[in-house]
């Protein structure tokens, strides 16, 4: 029995040629456990794609090594891995039906032509598009051609499959379906899925971990809960959600002590300022600078009397519940547990420095 992980990295690194050169992937190593939906996510240039090309072999690595279930694929070509890649352009063969798409790789593979059939209906049917086999790629919508490039990957059963921003193309509504359906058929087929997205929610959405990407290494692993409620460093409290970060001389008159912290919109609530505590909480005053409604949620950016500024999200239980408006004297309020405490690092421009 192979106990290995599907994938193993190991001391990665990858530079590319430039004046000056580009370091993509700065000693990188990661392991990810066979039959998890792992995610990798960090903005654009932070590395994550071109990690997914060395573990599909379109890259080779400038040092390190590339692991699947066990055995050193460095050295060999995307033909002798036992992945898939989809895409988020699907690349599917406009001449070619629903049906033949998703045979194309086995009949390269020079499988019988009755088993390329069969395992491409099945395929079909796992994405449910079985009944549109005979149609053109040009008569699909965007979410169906999506689900044909995912047949495509997993009618040749990889131990990996590699999916690169694929629902980057579809609209948001669609997104949502399809993450839904992305996540059944990885627990049906029990195949590895290694999914790229600089989508925070779609991350958390999805995947058993979620490596954060940023400058080519990873500043945490863990699970979307862990990521998203206990960020080890400023970086990760700023990318993955919205955080407030207090630093310097706000931390100390706010929290009364030195040090970086993040507090998330959504744990802070927006009141009156003589209103009561409601229990052993901290808060501070200032005054609504702006009101976003969004319909469930309400988004207030409130300018504090410390000199700095706070993001609150409250939801709109009732219709009217969005009480404050600009310029209204407040206070915010937060349990002390819901401070985090983060190393002072360079902080991401998706969070708030106060």
């Amino acid at each position: 029995m192979n106990d290995a992980p599907a994938v193993r990295l190991t001391n990665l690194h990858k530079t590319f040629d430039g004046k000056p050169p580009v370091v993509a992937v700065d000693d990188l190593s990661l392991e990810i456990a066979d039959g998890e939906f792992f995610a990798m996510l960090g903005p654009s240039g932070s590395g994550k794609t071109t990690v997914l090309r060395l573990i599909a072999g379109f890259d080779r690595p400038t040092s390190g090594t590339v692991e699947l279930g066990g055995s050193d694929v460095t050295a060999s070509p995307p033909y002798d891995r036992d992945v898939n890649t989809v895409f988020q352009d699907y690349a599917l063969f406009p001449h070619m039906n629903v049906r033949e798409n998703v045979e194309y790789g086995l009949r390269v593979k020079k499988v019988a032509r009755a088993e390329a059939r069969s395992r491409a209906v099945e395929a079909l049917e796992q994405v449910q598009l079985a009944a549109l086999s005979d149609r053109s790629p040009a008569q699909l919508s965007g979410g169906q051609r999506q689900r044909v490039a995912l047949a495509r990957a997993l009618v040749n059963r990889p131990r990996v499959l590699l999916l690169d921003e694929p629902l980057g193309a579809l609209d948001l509504k669609l997104r949502e379906q399809m993450q839904v359906e992305l996540k059944a058929i990885q627990r049906e087929t029990g195949i590895t899925f290694l999914f790229v997205t600089h989508d925070q929610e779609e991350a958390l959405t999805l995947a058993d971990r979620v490596a954060v990407f940023n400058a080519g290494r990873i500043e945490q692993v863990g699970s979307g809960r862990e990521v998203y409620e206990h960020p080890q460093t400023a970086f990760v409290a700023g990318f993955v959600g919205t955080s407030n970060l207090l630093t310097g001389d706000v931390a100390q008159q706010l929290l009364g002590k030195d040090g970086a912290f993040a507090i998330r919109p959504e744990k802070l609530e927006v009141t009156l300022p003589d209103a009561g505590s409601g229990g052993p909480r901290q808060s501070a005053t200032g005054t609504i600078a702006e009101v976003v409604y969004a319909g469930p949620t309400s988004r207030y950016v409130v300018d504090l009397d410390a000199g700095e500024r706070l993001i609150a999200l409250t939801q709109n239980h009732e219709a009217g519940s969005t009480d404050f408006s600009r310029g209204t004297a407040v206070a915010v309020r937060w349990h002390p547990e819901h401070v985090i405490a983060v190393p002072d690092s360079p902080i991401n421009e998706g969070a708030v420095h106060a």
